[in-house]
């Protein structure tokens, strides 16, 4: 029993205050999220009679959009902080899926969809600068990967919660969800009244540093190739859980509560193993993750078809909630190495700019996704699968060959032993009085991710 009530306490992520409040203002937005996205499709589709490929471009139009605002709010967040950012993204979000109530035409959609995606440019880099300024560098994989687990949590209960509220044939009961969504972006912002802003990046006199350009970071041509993978990724895998409602109630059969149960279910494994996984990949290689990563959401899009072909009822109910599952593995193992990767690589002057690309990935995805999947689902909704699934199996292969590539200090998830190690004062050996924290001499040590992207700056060139 000891052993067990060690390992369970070894995964308590003891996260500073401020994160802690950060991500439980995360966790009611995620429940208004669960809410409504995941029937946003079946809202526009089912509901309000718009076409299927054309509910795939409003949702399309999402991203298309963070495509723009995306890389203008990134330079924000490095001239005024992660914090103002973000809340201005969360006000802006709370008009745009607010308005949703009162779509009745494609363009009033496209219009909620714009004004949702201007916000939704940055609100991921935003809040993953304010979360890794806020978290210690040995200690930022463990906090995104606990930001995984209430994002999930969230939508997990909100989709459930969604999935006994919505009815086709009642539009009001969607017209409450999206209400319901815009007011917990709100809540949100509330929270971050709580939430400390971390300090700009400062030159050695103590005077802010200028920032920088996009030019500096897209010279980091080993970044580059991580987000080219991570685009991947995404689009093929993240991306296609937007296709996913619409094709299990219109070629499964399964109903809006049958689907709000399936990403209880994917929530459910999430919160369950994001963090023992988190803590089990502790010092060992990212990329064999993402490699493994990738054959684990071949096989969960494999699945998929075999509910629309052969199967119905709670056959098929069931074959789909196995696949929606194990996609939630693998995103407990795309939590653990992604974000914190971006974080490790990223000069602390350029973070938003860092993190606004990193985001700018997944807008691209979530563009291209639901728009390809919109149309595949009108013209080959079997094929979407199956062709997903390869793309997957590719993008794992890929990251093995990046990984020669990556700089050796960030090829591992940082372990808790191997960073006591890293502060281990071998017996026998007088401490330098500079990096003694005790001492009145004592001068703050180099940032990791800093000290990574200085090298990493050396070895391609200087802006």
């Amino acid at each position: 029993m000891r052993p067990v009530l060690a390992y369970v306490r070894s995964l308590n992520p003891r996260l500073p205050r401020s994160v802690q409040i950060l991500q439980a203002g995360g966790l009611a937005n995620a429940f208004g999220n669960g809410l409504a996205i995941p029937f946003l499709f079946i809202y526009l589709h089912n509901v309000r009679g718009i076409a299927l490929a054309t509910a795939g471009l409003v949702i399309a139009t999402n991203g298309a959009v963070s495509l723009v605002s995306g890389p203008v709010l990134g330079a924000m967040i490095d001239r005024v902080g992660g914090r103002r950012t973000l809340a201005f993204s969360l006000v802006t979000m709370a008009i745009g899926y607010g308005l949703y109530p009162f779509v009745h035409e494609p363009w009033q959609a496209f219009g909620a969809a714009a004004i949702a995606g201007i916000g939704n440019g940055g609100f991921w880099p935003s809040q993953s600068s304010l979360l890794a300024g806020l978290t210690p560098p040995e200690q930022r994989h463990t906090a995104f990967a606990t930001q995984r687990v209430m994002m999930n949590l969230g939508i997990g209960l909100g989709g459930l919660a969604g999935g006994l509220i919505a009815s086709a044939a009642n539009p009001r009961t969607f017209e409450a969800l999206f209400a319901l969504d815009a007011i917990t972006f709100l809540v949100f912002v509330a929270a971050l009244t709580f939430v400390p802003d971390p300090p700009l990046a400062s030159s050695g006199d103590g005077k802010a540093e200028r920032p920088g350009r996009y030019a500096d970071v897209l010279r980091h041509r080993v970044f580059v190739a991580v987000l080219t993978l991570n685009f991947v990724f995404i689009l093929a895998g993240m991306a296609q859980l937007e296709t996913f409602p619409a094709y299990a109630k219109n070629f499964a059969g399964v109903s809006e509560l049958g689907i709000g149960l399936a990403f209880f279910f994917n929530t459910l494994v999430i919160v369950l193993a994001q963090l023992p996984i988190a803590h089990a990949l502790s010092g060992r290689r990212r990329m064999p993750t993402l490699a493994v990563l990738g054959v684990v959401w071949a096989a969960s899009w494999a699945l998929i078809p075999i509910a629309g072909t052969w199967l119905t009822g709670g056959a098929a109910f069931a074959i789909l909630v196995v696949a929606i599952t194990l996609f939630g593995i693998g995103e407990c193992l795309h939590g653990t190495v992604q974000a914190p990767l971006v974080a490790d690589l990223a000069d602390p002057r350029l973070i938003g700019r860092y993190m606004a690309l990193s985001a700018w990935t997944w807008s691209v995805a979530f563009t291209l996704g639901p728009a390809i999947g919109g149309f595949a689902l009108a013209h080959a909704p079997q094929a979407l699968w199956l062709v997903a699934a390869g793309i997957c199996l590719l993008a794992g292969a890929s990251s093995l060959v990046l990984e020669r590539a990556l700089p050796v200090g960030v090829r591992r998830t940082p372990g808790r032993r191997r960073a006591e190690e890293a502060f281990a004062v071998p017996s026998g050996t007088e401490m330098p009085t500079m990096d003694d924290p005790l001492s009145t001499h004592a001068h703050a040590a180099p940032d990791p991710a800093h000290a990574t992207a200085a090298g990493l700056e050396r070895g391609h060139g200087s802006a």
